[in-house]
This record gives C-alpha cells, structure tokens and sequence, in this order.
C-alpha cells in the first residue's frame, strides 16, 4: 500500500513537472515586458516633451519630424545587423547594455543646449532600441513554451503602456517644472538594468536548448518557393508599414492637431494622448492570443483593413467622437504587429533574430520616416491635411489576402 500511494504521489510529481514545462515562463515573460515597459516609458518621453521642445528651439514641425526619424532611423538600420548577429552569437547581457545607451540618450536630452545635440540624444535613444528589442523578443520565444503569440504579446504590451505613460509622467513632472527634470527618471534606467540582468543569467542557460529547438522546427521555407517567401515578407513590410506610417501621425502630431482644431490644453492633449497609447496597448496585449487561437492571417487581415472605416471617420469628428474613434483606432491597429512578427518567425525561424530585427527596425524606420514627412506635409498644407490623407493608409490591408497559410501548409506537408 505504501509502495503504491508513492507510486500515485511519484506520478503526480512527474505530471506536475510536465505541465509546469509546457506552460509559458510568466515570470521570464513578466521580467521582459516590465524592462520592456520602462525602457518605452523613458523613450516616450521625447514624443511627451515636443510642444516643450518646439517652443524652447523655436522649431518648426519639419524639424519636429526629424528627431523622430533621427531616433527611429538609428532603431531601424541598427535592428537587423545586431539580430542577424545574434543569430550566431547570442549575447544574454546585450540587453543591459541596450538600456545604457538608452540612459544615455535620456541625460543628452535633458540637457541638451542645441537642436543638433537633440539629435544625437534621440539617435542614441534609437541605439538602446536597436541592442534591446531583437534580443528581448528572442527572449520572450524562450520562455513562450510553443504559445508564441501570446509570449509576443505580454512583451510588447509592455513597451506600449510604457509609452502611454510618457504623456501622463511629462504632464505631472516635465511640463511644470523645466527639461532637465526629464533626468530624474534615471534611476528608472538602473532599475531596469537589475531586472535585465536576472533575465540575462536565466537566457543563458537556456541558448543551447533553444538553438537545438530552432534546428528541429518545421520550416516554413522548405514548403515554400523562395519568391513566395520574399513576396510574404514583402507583403507583411507593406502591412507594418501602412500601420506604422498612421500611428506616426497620432504619435508625433496629435497633440497639435488637438490644439489647432478644438484648442484644447496641454494638459488636456496629454490625458487624450494617453487614451490613444492605452488603447495600443490593449490591443497590442490581446492580438497575440487571439492569432494563436484563431489564426495571424485573420488577426492581420481585421487589423489593418477593418480600422479604414475609423480613420476615414476621424478628420470630420468634433472633440468628443476624436477622442472615442482614436481609442478604438488603437485597439485595432495596434493587434496586427503580435500577429505580423509571429508570421515571419514561422515563415523563417532559422533566422529568428534576423526577422525579430528586420520587422522592428523597419516598423521604427517607418514610424520615423512618417514624421517627417507629415511634418513637412504639415508645414505646407496644414496640420488638418495629415489625417485627411493618412485616413487611406489602412485600406493596403486589403493585400493580407495573398498571404499564404502557413500552419495549415506546414501541417499537410508533413
């Protein structure tokens, strides 16, 4: 009787450990986006400070644009090198030294005297997020346990509500006092050099079994041609940038569209703001579950094309219905990228880090690239005419109709 309670107790021991093995590492993942959150919590903070800033520099919205395009330029060329790098040699403890430079660019900024010194700070912000996010999204994999979208998710949910909290911590802290109390976050950084470090001690330990599982992965490019695999990738580019390029204009310019069309506060613009980046949050952290569930195609497709009746709504609504629409244009929007990144590591997940690079550098690219261009769109045509023409960006979803099914592909084949 005692051999067979011990027998009963041993089983259950073992059927504990496989299920706990199976299931998401919450407190990797948890780590991550919470590093992840004060690291876009202190980027964020240069899109909160631009009213200040224009007015201090006297500068016009051309130049507005550009130290966004500056700082996501730097994320956008840089991402791809370090993640195609660390394909081959994965560096656990990058990821401390990514908040560093970022750090960094945060001290630059708060006391920047000069508009080109602006420019170096936002271009070494955008250096933190090229080291940073390849390596973190490689962590999140690790510890997803197979529910990829998911894992996805909780990590950028965390970046999202750290930029949503940028335009609160500027209106609280920043705007009533003077530029230089944007160094007062600094030891935010060294919090999250702590968390990364712990984070960086349990990777690794883990990338040789990673490597062996990247190797055992059923690939998607082994039952695709190598045109259909560069049309995919084309397709998805296409995708993230039409969302990149209208979150660009929310992003950068939100706040003066609110002042010229309604003349709201500053205040006021901030807590909007907010909304805004709250709502893409929400959407950030619920649309990688759902792909898992229902598929990253139909999440990619809804995403992108189903928000074009909301955009095209936005520019003729008064104060109240641009508050709700820009919430629900968030939400929306915001659930394509889990889905979008997750697609192209499936598509390719030899080259994890390559891809996790590639689909970040050129969403920062192509955010930054949008600010200046809407800047000088902007300057010319007024502020009002950004969102006539951003209203039709959406309507590229459509092209999420030629994208192939990738699980279902892989599954027939095998």
């Amino acid at each position: 009787m005692i051999t067979f309670a011990a027998q009963i107790r041993d089983q259950s021991m073992q059927n504990k450990k496989e299920s706990s093995a199976t299931r998401p590492r919450y407190k990797v993942l948890a780590s991550i986006s919470f590093s992840h959150f004060l690291n876009d919590m202190m980027q964020s903070l240069i899109l909160a400070v631009y009213p200040m800033l224009k007015g201090e520099f006297n500068l016009s919205f051309v130049q507005i644009g550009l130290i966004t395009l500056s700082y996501q330029l730097t994320a956008s060329l840089l991402q791809p090198i370090v993640g195609t790098y660390t394909d081959k040699h994965h560096k656990p403890f990058s990821l401390v030294l990514g908040m560093t430079c970022t750090l960094a660019g945060i001290l630059m900024l708060a006391f920047a005297s000069s508009y080109p010194f602006l420019l170096m700070a936002a271009m070494m912000v955008g250096m933190g997020s090229s080291i940073f996010h390849p390596e973190a999204a490689r962590v999140s994999r690790i510890a997803s346990s197979g529910q990829f979208g998911l894992a996805q998710s909780i990590f950028q949910v965390g970046g999202n509500m750290g930029a949503a909290m940028g335009p609160l911590l500027a209106a609280w802290i920043v705007i009533p006092h003077t530029r230089t109390s944007v160094s007062w976050f600094s030891p935010v950084a060294f919090l999250a050099m702590i968390v990364l470090l712990q984070v960086g001690f349990w990777y690794r330990g883990r990338i040789a079994s990673f490597r062996q599982a990247q190797q055992n992965a059923p690939h998607a490019s082994s039952h695709f041609s190598r045109k259909k695999i560069i049309l995919t990738i084309f397709i998805l580019l296409l995708l993230v940038f039409s969302k990149n390029f209208y979150l660009s204009s929310l992003n950068s310019f939100y706040m003066f569209y609110l002042f010229h069309k309604f003349d709201v506060s500053m205040h006021q613009a901030q807590y909007m703001l907010f909304l805004f980046l709250f709502s893409v949050a929400v959407g950030t952290l619920i649309g990688g579950p759902i792909g898992d569930r229902i598929g990253r195609k139909r999440v990619i497709w809804f995403s992108i094309l189903g928000v074009a009746p909301f955009t095209l709504m936005l520019p003729y609504a008064n104060l109240f219905w641009t508050g709700v629409l820009t919430v629900i244009i968030g939400l929306i929007l915001a659930s394509a990228f889990p889905a979008i990144l997750v697609f192209a590591q499936e598509l390719l997940p030899g080259k994890f880090g390559m891809i996790s690079g590639l689909f970040y550098g050129f969403s920062f690219g192509m955010g930054g690239l949008g600010a200046a261009v809407l800047g000088k769109l902007a300057d010319n045509w007024g502020i009002d005419t950004v969102y006539y023409i951003c209203a039709f960006l959406p309507l590229l979803g459509i092209f999420a109709v030629f994208l192939p099914n990738i699980s279902d592909n892989i599954i027939k084949k095998k």
